[in-house]
């Protein structure tokens, strides 16, 4: 009798059949179908070429190229495919380097990576190193020639903005940004070229060449038809003026300090000055990594944008915002006035105005034309004493609330990296300096001083505010991606911001008073004929702490401003450190900024004042002597955490020595 066979077998039969067939079936159609596969079993035969493109192209607001490319060759080395007969004399030869040049590159290259991958050799090399390399290419196996795209810096400006492209380190190749990156990739590393790296850099192609019989690379192999084609990076619009640019560094040449400039109907900024500014060019080519040390070594911090992570106490500028909010809250009328002769003395210690005449501070529009602060500081005390709040410490949080929403105390979302957010200071931050506080405590604030540490770029934005009477675009310097204006990563950049809730009213009662400071309040120097520009000035003290000591240096001139009132074009922050009145040199800087912008050239009447701004040095000889004194602080901080590293790291191995010590007397112990 025989026995039925069980289905389950003929299940697994065909399933392990199935499963052999599937293979044997791909193996053949690698064999036969895939040339790619032999390319990669037989390097030697066919050379696998990396095109990397050009990155995209920066271009101003009126289409001028800022920032293109320039072709280059690297040369890279496989270690592995070095020939034991390799005659580095040769090669030393050609690349004009001596044997110890060669040696030292080839230690690094070994240390940070592996034997079969390609790494960087040498970068940049000359035409008549390329030209040298090339014409003995089959002598040198292992190495290859790469052809990249530099950047090339059109002008001589933005560097702080348009940033520069290096390397990618082993850190950055851990990060998920960089996931699709290897070593000797480039990437923006600053500026623009940090923030739309994935934009501007493009889609790297390969080529398959083959080899001729002196293992140079010559035609295509198969036509060409493996090949992958590279992919250019998009270009880039700014709303960045490049002449505009390149005046404002003029303007502040031998300064230390800030501008920046925004169009008020869109977000987009005009131009951002962060001074001393340095030639971008410096940190293009071979020499990048030498220039940018010696940038960085330098006292100015040329590599500090002091446009966005720069904070000052903001002084009078800050005025119009003291008297909004005081409006707004119903704290105070227009019609509101104070009988200031020299100086504020309801909070047991004088608080010293500039102004002594009479009704110099009889209302609101007045006060700010002649900057009283007198008034600003009763003003700020009638606001957060409000009957209304119910406490100052409620007082004080609805003040922070409104100028939270102004954008000071948080960054304000700006389209390149490393943004600082200042300082806004609440109730829990006077609850840990006091045990106990109230208006008088802080006044200070009111008119500027104090605890309130803002940057240029939100000072600038929140002229952008009280220009448009409550609304605000995130501040930001591309308008259009691949001449896209409507791109997704745009899409941030488009949508309206309305601060809270003010009546235009509000607004423009404000606006008039700003008006009344350039017409006939402290900026009067900055009047612009046929231009309504509507500011306020600055005078914002200035302390440093040096090791335990204050040191009080001369004041930060200050200026805020926009234009024309009926129709803002242009918004405007600048600062300038250590130079004294905002009036002085503020103010003109901006207005002559303004003029610029708006009639497309100075007047003839105002190049005297041009000039004079121009050729001002108001670079403080304390800026040396504090930066190295804080430097050698750094270096003595970062010596004294070394030393207790090692400390440490003693100490652990005397533990573990211990530890071992007793495990072998307990073993002994235990084996007796």
């Amino acid at each position: 009798m025989s026995i039925a066979a069980n289905p389950r077998q003929y299940i697994i039969s065909f399933i392990f059949i199935g499963v052999g067939s599937v293979i044997l079936l791909r193996l053949f159609f690698l064999q036969n179908f895939e040339p790619k596969y032999k390319i990669l079993a037989n390097e030697y035969a066919i050379y696998k070429k990396v095109a990397y493109p050009p990155r995209g192209v920066i271009l101003d607001r009126k289409g001028k190229v800022m920032l293109s490319n320039t072709a280059v060759y690297d040369l890279v080395v496989t270690p592995h495919n070095i020939s034991k007969t390799f005659d580095t004399s040769q090669l030393c030869a050609a690349l004009d380097i001596t044997r110890a040049n060669y040696e030292s590159i080839m230690k690094r290259v070994q240390e940070r990576n592996i034997d079969v991958r390609q790494s960087t050799f040498m970068e940049q090399l000359s035409q008549e190193q390329t030209a040298k390399f090339k014409e003995n290419q089959y002598m040198f196996g292992g190495f290859d020639l790469v052809e990249r795209n530099i950047r090339a810096y059109e002008m001589a400006n933005a560097g702080i903005v348009l940033g520069y492209i290096g390397e990618v380190s082993p850190e950055m190749l851990k990060k998920p940004r960089y996931s699709s990156y290897r070593q000797g990739d480039y990437a923006g590393l600053s500026g623009i070229e940090f923030q739309y790296e994935e934009v501007l850099r493009g889609q790297r192609g390969v080529h398959y060449l083959e080899r001729d019989k002196f293992n140079r690379p010559r035609d295509p192999y198969k036509g060409g038809i493996l090949d992958s084609q590279e992919v250019s990076g998009k270009q880039l619009d700014l709303y960045l003026d490049a002449d505009l640019q390149a005046y404002a560094e003029k303007l502040m040449a031998n300064k230390i300090g800030s501008i920046v400039a925004i169009d008020p109907q869109t977000g987009g900024i005009l131009a951002m000055v962060s001074s001393p500014t340095y030639d971008p060019n410096l940190l293009r080519g071979r020499e990048r990594a030498k220039n940018y040390a010696a940038l960085y070594r330098e006292a100015t911090r040329p590599l500090f944008n002091r446009a966005t992570q720069a904070t000052y106490a903001p002084g009078s500028t800050i005025k119009p915002m003291t008297g909004l909010v005081a409006l707004a809250t119903g704290a105070i009328k227009p019609s509101f006035g104070l009988a200031c002769y020299g100086s504020y003395n309801y909070c047991s210690r004088p608080i010293k105005c500039e102004h002594k005449d009479a009704g110099h501070a009889a209302n609101f529009r007045l006060a700010l034309a002649h900057s009283c602060n007198s008034y600003f500081c009763h003003i700020f005390r009638l606001t957060v004493d409000f009957k209304s709040f119910g406490s100052v410490k409620r007082g004080l949080q609805t003040w922070h609330d409104y100028y939270y929403n102004f954008g000071y105390g948080r960054q304000t979302g700006i389209d390149i990296p490393y943004e600082g957010k200042g300082f806004l200071p609440d109730s829990s931050t006077y609850n840990k300096m006091y045990n106990s506080w109230n208006s008088c405590t802080i006044v200070f604030v009111g008119m500027g001083q104090g605890e309130l540490l803002l940057t240029p770029l939100q000072m600038a934005n929140g002229m952008c505010i009280i220009a448009n009477k409550g609304y605000y675009y995130t501040p930001h310097f591309v308008r259009a991606i691949g001449k896209n204006p409507k791109d997704s990563l745009l899409k941030k950049y488009l949508e309206k911001h309305t601060v809270l809730n003010i009546p235009d009213t509000t607004f423009s009662i404000v606006q008039q008073a700003m008006q009344d400071v350039v017409e006939s309040g402290t900026a009067a120097g900055a009047k612009v004929e046929g231009i309504t520009i509507c500011a306020k000035t600055g005078t914002a003290e200035n302390k440093a702490i040096v090791n335990g000591e204050v040191i009080k240096m001369q004041n930060h001139s200050m200026f805020v401003a926009f234009a024309p009132r009926e129709n803002p074009k242009i918004a405007i922050a600048v600062a300038i450190e250590n130079a004294g009145f905002g009036a002085t040199w503020a103010a003109p800087i901006a207005s002559l900024m303004i003029e610029k912008y708006l009639k497309d050239s100075v007047s003839v009447t105002r190049r005297a004042v041009e000039d004079k701004m121009m050729k001002a040095n108001l670079i403080n000889k304390y800026v040396y002597t504090i930066d190295s004194v804080l430097r050698r602080h750094d270096a003595e901080v970062y010596r004294a955490k070394m030393e207790r590293k090692q400390l440490v790291a003693s100490m652990k191995r005397a533990t573990d020595s211990m530890m071992v010590m007793r495990w072998i007397e307990n073993h002994l112990k235990r084996s007796k």
